[in-house]
């Protein structure tokens, strides 16, 4: 895998010391970065033929890979359907390749400006240059989806890339190297994972942008880090995203969509429904549903499920019994979807908790697992109050076909997306940008918004032959100079003191 790769490049084998093979990485990340630098002065800006050769190579490596893919990542989970790595992983990185190959050409045009009327006559343009290098920074929940999705916006606008892997999915990690290392010279794309030992090497790294995905707290680091060398950011963070249910909206449809966000992947989704806010009369009603969406997608058991995604780790699975330990030993109610797997299996089964209060963890955190508090709510104002009363969250979802509602929700709140009656769509809808706001992120990749992002607007003023500029050159006080600041500026309050 990754460690034999790295230890046939540096000449090492299994039995050096591993502060030698740490050290190996570093060195290989500072090298890999160097020859980017240089490439990117050799072409800093490729033409839109070698952009698009580059992003459907990558699309058939995508496609090609897609079962050695699928594979690595169930091994990487513990267990993961190939139907879901290829619906979640793979299915939206084509769709978001297909997007920026159908629109590169039109993004990478020089955009006309209108000049001041001062200037009238000259000629003002924004053209859109590669940044240069761009690192990513990857984490374990979607590897592939999030690797390819900022590395596609990044080609899409010319720049080179590295990519950060996760130390979770090694197996994934391999492959991934494997299938970039086919297409693209690691002066163009290069990928590093669990053999970096410290993450900071990588974002202490003087990149011309950085993408991170992954929770806020990490995001905090990386931003400054990045700042010390004032490397803008995008960050995707998460966040707990509220479901409102409306009382005007089916029940059961409602609880079977939110529980679906509650339970593919595991429930390991940044813009999972987080909690649920339900009618306070509705509550009993909504949770029988959900139980109910739960077996009709997974037959009441998850042990051994074919479609039922693990808990990535030991480490995660222990997180998540803490919340709801936690719940229960402060009052909450907690009713599992289905039995208790056995040990050492991380099928964890949806868990709905009712009657959580403010000072317990699973109304704190991002739960970023198969755990749906349902939160009650009286009138609109009350649910709206509740969200307030959080960070702003990466994603937000309202159930209502009542058309006001849903705008006084929209108007009232913020969130970094939207998806009315369902969850998650906005995000894998690729003409738009997806991207938080606030705690849940910086910045927007995805469409022309992402090209935008990795791209510098550099504004290009040319100055025709004929335009007499020099009549704002000093000295002061010609007829020209207060014709203009009589025209422009009016005339001032004598009387001002």
């Amino acid at each position: 895998g990754q460690r034999e790769a790295l230890n046939e490049e540096t000449g090492m084998n299994d039995n050096i010391h591993p502060s030698l093979q740490a050290m190996a990485a570093v060195e290989r990340v500072q090298r890999l970065f160097a020859a980017q630098r240089a490439a990117c002065l050799a072409q800093p800006c490729p033409s839109a033929d070698e952009r698009l050769e580059r992003l459907r190579a990558l699309k058939r490596q995508t496609q090609r890979y897609q079962g050695l893919l699928s594979e690595a990542m169930s091994t990487d989970f513990g267990f993961r359907p190939a139907a879901e790595s290829k619906m979640l992983d793979l299915l939206g990185s084509v769709l978001e390749a297909n997007h920026a190959i159908a629109h590169v050409k039109r993004w990478m045009k020089p955009s006309k400006r209108s000049t001041e009327l001062l200037f009238l006559g000259n000629r003002l343009t924004v053209t859109y240059q590669p940044k240069g290098v761009v690192g990513v920074i990857v984490p374990w929940n979607f590897p592939i989806y999030l690797a390819l999705g900022p590395l596609v916006t990044a080609l899409a606008a010319g720049n080179r890339v590295m990519i950060k892997m996760s130390e979770v999915t090694p197996a994934t990690n391999a492959v991934f190297k494997r299938l970039l290392a086919e297409v693209y010279p690691e002066d163009l794309v290069a990928v590093v994972g669990e053999e970096l030992a410290d993450p900071n090497v990588f974002t202490s790294l003087p990149f011309d942008h950085i993408v991170f995905t992954g929770s806020p707290a990490v995001g905090r680091i990386v931003m400054r880090t990045a700042a010390q060398n004032l490397t803008p950011v995008t960050l995707e963070l998460g966040g707990k995203s509220p479901a409102v249910v409306s009382r005007h909206y089916p029940l059961a449809d409602a609880a079977r969509r939110i529980t679906h966000g509650k339970s593919v992947n595991g429930g390991q989704i940044c813009i999972a429904p987080d909690y649920a806010l339900v009618p306070r009369e509705s509550v009993d009603a909504f949770v029988a549903a959900v139980r109910t969406g739960f077996e009709a997608m997974y037959g009441g058991h998850t042990e051994g499920n074919p479609h039922f995604t693990s808990v990535v780790s030991d480490r995660q699975l222990h997180r998540l019994q803490a919340a709801l330990d936690d719940a229960r030993a402060k009052g909450a109610t907690v009713t599992a979807c289905a039995p208790l797997p056995a040990a050492g299996n991380r099928q964890l089964p949806l868990h709905i908790v009712t009657g959580a209060t403010p000072d317990m963890t699973v109304l704190q955190e991002e739960l970023f697992g198969p755990v749906l508090p349902v939160v009650p709510y009286d009138q609109l104002d009350d649910a709206i109050a509740f969200i307030h009363a959080r960070p702003r969250p990466l994603a937000l979802y309202c159930f209502s076909h009542d058309a006001a509602e849903r705008d006084e929700l929209l108007r009232r709140t913020h969130s970094g997306g939207v998806t009315l009656n369902d969850w998650g769509w906005h995000a894998i809808n690729h003409d738009a940008p997806f991207g938080g706001i606030g705690n849940s992120g910086i910045g927007n990749y995805h469409g022309e918004e992402g090209f935008r992002e990795l791209s510098h607007a550099r504004t290009v003023f040319e100055r025709r032959r004929w335009f007499p500029t020099q009549l704002f050159h000093p000295p002061y006080g010609s007829f020209v100079q207060k014709l203009a600041l009589k025209f422009f500026l009016g005339h001032g309050d004598p009387d001002l003191r």
